[in-house]
């Protein structure tokens, strides 16, 4: 009985297959995404004090706890929205609900915050360092002054031009300097608290008012409306609305989402935990320590950075709070300058979005040959 020899199998035609994507595959930690958003978010503690008591008075610290507090649903929500599996950002989905001209009015509005967001906290770092400089200079024997105005511009061209490089090489480098710089404000949050707890067991805590009581200008157009100051659902929602710039940056977390390393849905969780109690804890504690603390003659003068007014009205030897003021100031520096790194990364995430639903065109999509970012796209933002 003979037996046939199998013959070759027949070959099976191979495709090749391009996956094409707006970057290289680059994922990052939780950490990394926490400390991107908290580099705006928690940035707003060296002003968001002093502009919610120039409008409201002393009550400010309440409506800043408030605000805070009601920081945790909008991440939340946000959490809700980034872990659907529904394609688009901003454009898309305001597209399917409400047509194709409000969604092009809410990425306009979105992208005027990110671009506007990075040039007010380089400028404003600036001024901070210049007057840290100018305070300085006479206690060192230096014969030096420089020009607010000037050196901030400059200090703000120097930090725009260098996030700009670290987000052409790719969210990993700029990411890791948002990290170094969480960290440098965490020990800076845990000395001024330890401080301002030795402090407070000398001279006792005072909660402040509840009382309202507008600026000048704190009403705007409704200066001359009566009964907005007589009606307390109305007062309330104006108190409200000055000290809303604290959860400023927030957004952000929708855009770094799509970077986040697997698992992402439990690493996004992590991080909207992670930037809701180091934003809570450091904006709503400053701004209540800086009511018990700083005394109300002087606390006028320090209205457009608290931190540092809190920081010299400690109990301690002069030269030891000139240091502490230094660090303050420095580090609200640094961390003003990271939230243009999240301006940056924030406006490139919704411009991708509307490259990959096809508004802009396809040149907006070439990476870049080495480093495989859309730099086309962050060179528009950045200039």
């Amino acid at each position: 009985m003979s037996s046939k020899k199998p013959g070759p199998r027949p070959l099976r035609r191979v495709s090749d297959v391009v996956v094409l994507t707006t970057a290289m595959l680059t994922f990052i930690s939780f950490w990394r995404a926490g400390a991107i958003v908290l580099c705006d978010m928690a940035s707003t503690a060296w002003y968001v004090g002093g502009i919610a008591e120039q409008s409201i008075g002393k009550a400010a610290p309440w409506f800043i706890l408030a605000v805070m507090s009601f920081s945790a649903c909008i991440l939340a929500v946000y959490v809700e929205g980034s872990s659907m599996f529904v394609r688009g950002g901003v454009y898309k989905v305001v597209k399917e609900a409400m047509g194709s001209t409000l969604a092009k009015v809410s990425v306009s509005a979105l992208m005027f915050d990110y671009v506007l967001t990075g040039p007010i906290s380089s400028v404003s770092a600036g001024q901070y360092l210049a007057g840290l400089l100018n305070a300085s200079f006479p206690v060192l024997r230096i014969g030096w002054q420089v020009e607010p105005h000037t050196f901030s511009v400059l200090f703000a061209l120097l930090v725009t031009a260098y996030f700009w490089r670290q987000n052409i090489k790719g969210i990993e480098e700029s990411s890791e300097k948002s990290v170094w710089i969480i960290q440098l404000t965490g020990a800076m949050a845990l000395l001024l608290f330890g401080w301002s707890a030795y402090t407070l067991s000398i001279r006792g805590f005072t909660w402040p008012p509840f009382s309202l009581a507008f600026g000048k200008e704190s009403l705007g157009w409704l200066e001359h409306v009566d009964w907005v100051r007589s009606c307390t659902a109305a007062a309330i929602l104006v108190g409200l609305g000055h000290a809303f710039l604290g959860m400023s940056g927030v957004e952000t977390l929708a855009q770094v989402y799509r970077e986040m390393e697997a698992p992402k849905l439990k690493n996004l969780k992590r991080a909207a935990a992670f930037i809701f109690i180091f934003a809570f804890i450091l904006t709503t504690a400053t701004s209540f320590l800086s009511v018990s603390i700083i005394p109300d003659g002087e606390r006028g003068r320090y209205l457009d950075n608290l931190l540092s007014g809190l920081a010299m009205f400690q109990e301690g030897p002069h030269r030891a709070l000139l240091l502490l003021q230094a660090f303050v100031v420095f580090v609200g520096a640094l961390i003003l300058s990271g939230a243009v790194n999240a301006s940056i990364v924030g406006a490139n995430g919704v411009l991708n979005r509307l490259a990959e639903d096809g508004i802009l065109a396809e040149w907006f999509r070439w990476l870049h040959p080495r480093y495989g970012t859309t730099h086309r796209m962050i060179h528009m933002v950045a200039c």
